[in-house]
């Protein structure tokens, strides 16, 4: 051992006791590794700021990822949250054909669960909530909750209902068209039977024409039954529009009810 203050060149170093920090300088590589970190906001790094490169990125991306990437910079939103970028990834889960119609608000293509999508169906007579239930293999809850209804009775008041899917595999190849019901108050992907969507149009068009007239005969009707807005709405949709055989279905009905003990 050499003396104090003495270099001891023959001897390698201690190390130094357990529990020591390292306070020597991070390396050369590692200090680079951290300056290359890939960033959308690294200028020098201009691919992740190409459009096109951009798109053949999220073109791979699902809704939920494709919403994440619209929060990242002003770019990115502008990419994902095109038109054709965002109905891609709408359809591609469901092997849609396409989708028709443009939703009130750009936040409807930020979820395409099984929910977002519905059939239309026409209500015809003899229809109730817990035959369409068996009829297409739902929960009636799930068609009252769906059309935002209270009791069965609600119906009546209705031209149509929105059908929650059970089985996705209908949604193949099929075309779904963006509407909003009323009395559902939501906004929905409906996917109409083959054809029936034509006739609910063209019947649309005939009663447009005609739509204070028939909110006359409407009132006319609930003054004369003294029911209700619905009621009176039933009695009219099963006589086809025609408000004397209206009133001869609910004066028949009357009668039946006082022969059983009912009124």
């Amino acid at each position: 051992m050499g003396c104090c203050g003495d270099d001891d060149d023959g001897e390698p170093p201690l190390p130094p006791p357990p529990g020591t920090p390292n306070l020597s300088p991070p390396s050369s590589s590692a200090s680079s590794s951290t300056d290359s970190t890939i960033s959308p906001m690294n200028s020098h790094f201009s691919a992740l700021t190409c459009r096109d490169t951009l798109r053949l990125i999220f073109e791979k991306l699902p809704v939920p990822d494709l919403a994440r990437a619209s929060c990242v910079c002003r770019i990115w939103n502008s990419v994902a949250s095109d038109r054709g970028m965002v109905t891609r990834a709408f359809v591609a889960p469901w092997r849609l054909k396409e989708v028709v119609g443009v939703p009130s608000s750009g936040s409807f293509w930020r979820d395409n669960g099984i929910g977002k999508f519905a059939i239309s169906h026409w209500i015809k007579r003899g229809d109730s909530v817990a035959g369409l239930a068996v009829k297409y293999s739902v929960q009636v809850m799930d068609i009252k909750r769906l059309n935002n209804m209270m009791s069965d009775h609600g119906i009546y008041s209705r031209e149509r209902l929105l059908i929650p899917i059970s089985n996705p595999d209908i949604l193949i190849d099929s075309t779904c068209y963006i509407e909003r019901d009323n009395h559902a108050k939501r906004e929905v992907a409906m996917l109409y039977p083959e054809g029936v969507r034509d006739i609910e149009i063209s019947s649309l068009l005939k009663r447009t024409s005609s739509e204070q007239g028939k909110k006359r005969i409407l009132d006319s009707l609930r003054r004369s039954m003294q029911v209700d807005d619905g009621t009176a709405q039933y009695y009219l949709s099963i006589s086809d529009g025609d408000p004397r055989a209206a009133l001869s279905e609910f004066s028949e009905d009357i009668r039946w009810e006082r022969q059983v003990g009912l009124a």
